[in-house]
C-alpha cells in the first residue's frame, strides 16, 4: 500500500515528537487548571484572565516564533556536522532573543495603559490590570528558557525542556493554589494570584536549563566553545531573517484570535468566559499538534541539511498523517462531549451552554488548525518562511477577522459566528501552506 512507505516516519517523528507533545500538553493543562480555578473564583474573573491573555499572548507569540527561528538553523548545521556553525548560533541566538525580550517587555508594559480603551467591562478590566502586569514582568525569563529549548530541539533533543516545562508546571500549579485561594500563610489574591503563580514558575524554568547545561557533559562543549564566539551582526541578521517572520505568523493567528476575544467582551463577559472555556480545551488538542509540528521542523531540518529531499517530503507527510487523524477523533470526542467539558470549568449553565456550542465549530475548525500547523513546522524546516508569514496575513487578517464580524454581528450569529470566521482562516491557511510545501518540494527536488 501507498503508506507502507510511511511507517518508519510515523515511528521516528513520534519518537522525537513524544517529548514535545509531553511538554506542550503540560504547558496547556496548567492554562486548563488556571482555568478552572479562576473559573471558581468567578465569571468576571474568568473574562478578566482571558482578556488579559489575549492580548500578552500577541507579545509572547512574537518571541516564540522568533525563538523558534533558532531551531532549523541550528539542526540544518548540525546535520552538516558544522559545530563550531552551531556554537556561534548559539551565542548570537540567545544574545537576541534576551535583547528582543527586553524590547518586547517594554512594549507589553506599554499597552497596559490602553487595556481600558479596548471595549470590555469594567469590572473585566480592574482584574485584568494586575494579573497581566505580573504576565509582563514574567516574559524575560520565558523568552530565555524558549531560546535555551529551540537551541537544544535543533540539536535534535527534546526531552529536557518536556522535563523542565512539567516541572515548571506543578510549581505553577502549587503557586496558583496558594495565592489564588490564599493557602499555606499566603494572602488569597484572586485572579492576581494566578499571574504570581505564572511569574514563579516561569523564573525557574531557565535556571533548571542552566543548571542542567553545566551537568550535562554532552552539551557543555557547545556552551564553552559559544563563549569564544563573537558577537556577530551578520549572524543576528541571519538568525532574525528565519525568526522574525515566524513570530510575525505566530502573532498575525494569535492576533485574530485575540481579536474574536475582544470582540467576545463586546457581546458580553458571558460570553467572553464560554470562549476562554471552549479555546482552552481546543488549545489542548492544537499543541499536541504543535509538538509534532516541532519534530516535523527539527526532522526536515536534519535532513533538509543532508538534501534528502524524498526523506523531507516522508518525514513531513507522516506528521500530517499523524496530525489529521487525531485531530478528527477529538473532533468526535468535542461534539460527543459539549455538553459536559464545560462543567470542568464554570457551573454557570449560561457560560456552558455558549462553550458547548462553541466546541462543535471547534472539532471542525481543529482539523485545517493541524493541518496549518504541521505545514508550516515542514516549511520551517527548510527555512521557508516569508511566504507562509504573508500567507498568514491574508488568511487571518484579510478573510478571518472580517468574516468572525460579518457573521458575529451582521449576520446576527453572535458567539458561534466569531468561531466560523476562525473556521474559514485556518482552514484556507492549511490549504495554501499545503499547496507551498509541494511547490517547494518541486523547485528542491
Amino acid at each position: 500500500m501507498w503508506y507502507s512507505e510511511y511507517f518508519p516516519f510515523y515511528k521516528r517523528n513520534l519518537i522525537l515528537a513524544m517529548p514535545v507533545v509531553l511538554s506542550q500538553i503540560g504547558q496547556v493543562t496548567v492554562s486548563l487548571v488556571d482555568n478552572m480555578m479562576v473559573g471558581h473564583v468567578g465569571t468576571v474573573e474568568l473574562a478578566a484572565s482571558a482578556f488579559a491573555n489575549s492580548i500578552f499572548m500577541l507579545g509572547m507569540y512574537m518571541g516564540m516564533g522568533i525563538a523558534y527561528g533558532l531551531t532549523p538553523m541550528v539542526g540544518k548545521a548540525f546535520g552538516n556536522k558544522k559545530k563550531e556553525l552551531v556554537s556561534l548560533y548559539l551565542k548570537n541566538g540567545i544574545f537576541s532573543h534576551i535583547v528582543i525580550g527586553l524590547f518586547l517587555t517594554a512594549i507589553m508594559f506599554f499597552v497596559y495603559f490602553f487595556l481600558s480603551k479596548m471595549g470590555q467591562p469594567p469590572e473585566v478590566v480592574i482584574l485584568a490590570r494586575p494579573y497581566y502586569l505580573w504576565l509582563c514582568a514574567s516574559y524575560l525569563p520565558f523568552m530565555l528558557f524558549y531560546s535555551y529549548k529551540q537551541f537544544f530541539e535543533g540539536l535534535g533533543n527534546t526531552k529536557v525542556a518536556m522535563v523542565i516545562t512539567i516541572s515548571a508546571n506543578l510549581i505553577n500549579i502549587a503557586a496558583n493554589y496558594a495565592f489564588i485561594f490564599g493557602k499555606f500563610g499566603f494572602p488569597e489574591l484572586g485572579l492576581t494570584g494566578a499571574g504570581v503563580g505564572t511569574f514563579i514558575s516561569r523564573i525557574s524554568m531557565p535556571l533548571f536549563f542552566m543548571i542542567y547545561i553545566l551537568t550535562a557533559k554532552r552539551y557543555l562543549p557547545y556552551f564553552k566553545a559559544a563563549r569564544k564566539q563573537a558577537i556577530r551582526l551578520l549572524e543576528i541578521i541571519k538568525i532574525l531573517k528565519v525568526g522574525v517572520p515566524i513570530g510575525v505568523q505566530m502573532v498575525v493567528e494569535v492576533f485574530a484570535f485575540a481579536i474574536g476575544a475582544i470582540m467576545m467582551g463586546w457581546i458580553g463577559e458571558v460570553s467572553l468566559a464560554a470562549h476562554q472555556v471552549a479555546l482552552g480545551l481546543a488549545s489542548l488538542t492544537y499543541m499536541i499538534s504543535l509538538g509534532i509540528s516541532s519534530a516535523t521542523t527539527i526532522r526536515v531540518s536534519h535532513q533538509f541539511g543532508k538534501h534528502d529531499i524524498l526523506s523531507v517530503k516522508r518525514a513531513a507527510f507522516a506528521s500530517t498523517h499523524l496530525v489529521l487523524f487525531f485531530m478528527a477523533v477529538m473532533g468526535l470526542v468535542f461534539i460527543s462531549l459539549k455538553n459536559y467539558l464545560p462543567y470542568l470549568f464554570v457551573t454557570d449553565i449560561d457560560v456552558i451552554i455558549i462553550a458547548a456550542n462553541l466546541l462543535v465549530v471547534a472539532a471542525l475548525f481543529q482539523i485545517f488548525d493541524g493541518l496549518q500547523v504541521v505545514m508550516l513546522g515542514a516549511l520551517r524546516g527548510m527555512s521557508d518562511v516569508k511566504i507562509p508569514m504573508l500567507i498568514a496575513g491574508l488568511a487571518y487578517l484579510v478573510v478571518g477577522i472580517p468574516s468572525s464580524y460579518v457573521f458575529a454581528f451582521v449576520l446576527d450569529l453572535g458567539p458561534r459566528g466569531i468561531w466560523f470566521g476562525y473556521l474559514l482562516g485556518l482552514g484556507l491557511a492549511g490549504i495554501l501552506f499545503y499547496f507551498r510545501f509541494r511547490k517547494i518540494l518541486k523547485i528542491k527536488a
